[in-house]
């Protein structure tokens, strides 16, 4: 069924004037209002995938990162293994794991929270190298430990470095779960494939409009947050 058969003519019969079975404008309001839920359901599956998946990456980024700055002969093989994770197509990925998550978020969730690595774990291995040694020195002085070094010196003065990796890896992550549509678990990616399945304009343009959006909120968003963490960076 093509656009003017099927997914656009009971629009028709709405009255909706930009997307009918006689006009397919790209812009159409009348489509935002009329799929108003379905929009709604799409950018919230997008944004629970994309926050779950970025947390998971980190969580799993930083013992990484830690255990290579620990162990520098691991180094090597940590930074060789987030690589070749990233090179491995987005359908293989997921065909690999579907086995075990099925067909769902999880799946999806898994998947980037994989490709987030190569870049987190960089960032947070070269943010922990940045760190003055004297400044580790004067902590040690100070009588601090190896736990409360890294989170209450180590870690804030890495803060900006890991921060932009975690803004590269957010947006990254808002275009790749659109790919998650391939196991039905794609949010706006489902928008997007079945507008370019009927060639409705309205559609894909409005998905493809909400994922720059989300990606420039989560961007700002986490500007906002590494300025509230690293206040002596505004002096």
């Amino acid at each position: 069924m093509n656009l003017h058969d099927g997914a656009l003519l009971g629009a028709a019969d709405g009255g909706a004037s930009c997307y009918s079975a006689t006009v397919n404008d790209w812009v159409c309001w009348d489509y935002v209002v009329d799929r108003h839920s379905e929009i709604v359901d799409a950018t919230e599956q997008h944004v629970y995938i994309t926050l779950v998946a970025v947390a998971l990456g980190f969580a799993i980024a930083l013992p990484l990162a830690l255990v290579a700055r620990r162990f520098v002969r691991s180094e090597g093989g940590i930074l060789g293994f987030t690589t070749i994770i990233y090179t491995i197509p987005s359908l293989a990925m997921f065909s690999l794991l579907v086995d075990w998550t099925g067909l769902s978020a999880r799946t999806v969730i898994i998947g980037l929270a994989l490709y987030c690595l190569t870049v987190l774990v960089r960032n947070i291995l070269a943010g922990l190298r940045a760190v003055p040694d004297e400044v580790r020195e004067s902590a040690i002085g100070l009588g601090y430990g190896r736990t409360k070094l890294l989170f209450k010196i180590e870690l804030p003065l890495a803060l900006p470095v890991i921060m932009a990796g975690l803004r590269v890896a957010t947006v990254s992550t808002v275009a790749l779960t659109t790919v998650g549509v391939i196991v039905d678990a794609g949010g706006l990616g489902r928008l997007l494939r079945n507008g370019i399945d009927t060639d409705f304009k309205a559609q894909i343009f409005t998905a493809t409009l909400l994922c720059v959006l989300l990606a420039i909120v989560f961007d700002l968003i986490l500007v906002g947050v590494q300025r509230l963490l690293t206040p002596w960076t505004r002096a």
